[in-house]
């Protein structure tokens, strides 16, 4: 993948195993956003392709799967909520674009706000919530769409060591409930190392250390 005559991510092989957690650690500006965002149809590649569960969704610059259809949930670096929506808002947004029917909606938001322990934050605007609380938003609205993979843009950024390790552990439940497969990009070598199946390096767009595997995602 390239951009004003640079490389920003390539050559990569990379195969996830259903249900691991894989961390890929790296410094600022090597390539892990750019990763998770070409997975998710968010960046398009030059050449290779991107498999989900056996089926293939990109072929160099073709998209075959639009990213609303390739099973993904997203979480992004900052969370990046929309500020003008309540929690309950924000959760109904998702439902609304991928076309739930809008009767399940009330016994959706609650479920997902049970989740990550938001029961009674429906109202609340992201302004007015700490840093954690805003954090398990951007989770629950990850999870809204009934993902079965999770890729997290440094989850942990914002947050304070007690609620580092409060989301890790909350993600790691998650986890193990919703069968959850999980790519988990940071520039911090030590974070999620405790609840992480496989630990991968990314310098310059490529993977340079960890127990690299050759194919596609699973």
């Amino acid at each position: 993948m390239r951009a004003d005559g640079r490389t920003l991510l390539g050559p990569v092989s990379l195969e996830v195993e259903e249900g691991e957690h894989v961390l890929v650690v790296g410094p600022s500006g090597a390539g892990k956003t750019t990763l998770l965002r070409a997975i998710a149809g968010l960046a398009r590649i030059d050449a290779g392709n991107v498999a989900i569960h056996g089926q293939a969704v990109s072929e160099g610059p073709r998209e075959l799967v639009p990213p609303r259809d390739r099973g993904l949930g997203f979480l992004f670096q900052g969370g990046a909520l929309w500020p003008h929506l309540s929690v309950r808002r924000t959760i109904e947004f998702v439902l609304r674009a991928r076309r739930v029917p809008r009767g399940t909606w009330p016994a959706r938001v609650a479920e997902l706000l049970e989740l990550v322990d938001l029961l009674g934050f429906e109202q609340r605007k992201p302004g007015t919530m700490s840093g954690g609380e805003k954090q398990r938003l951007a989770l629950a609205r990850a999870l809204s769409a009934e993902p079965r993979i999770l890729l997290l843009d440094e989850p942990l950024g914002p947050l304070d060591a007690g609620r580092r390790q409060s989301l890790l552990e909350r993600l790691a439940a998650l986890q193990a409930k919703l069968g959850l497969t999980i790519l988990h990009v940071t520039h911090d070598p030590g974070e999620a190392r405790s609840v992480a199946d496989r630990v991968m390096t990314l310098e310059r767009g490529r993977i340079v250390a960890g127990d690299q595997a050759q194919g596609a995602l699973p």
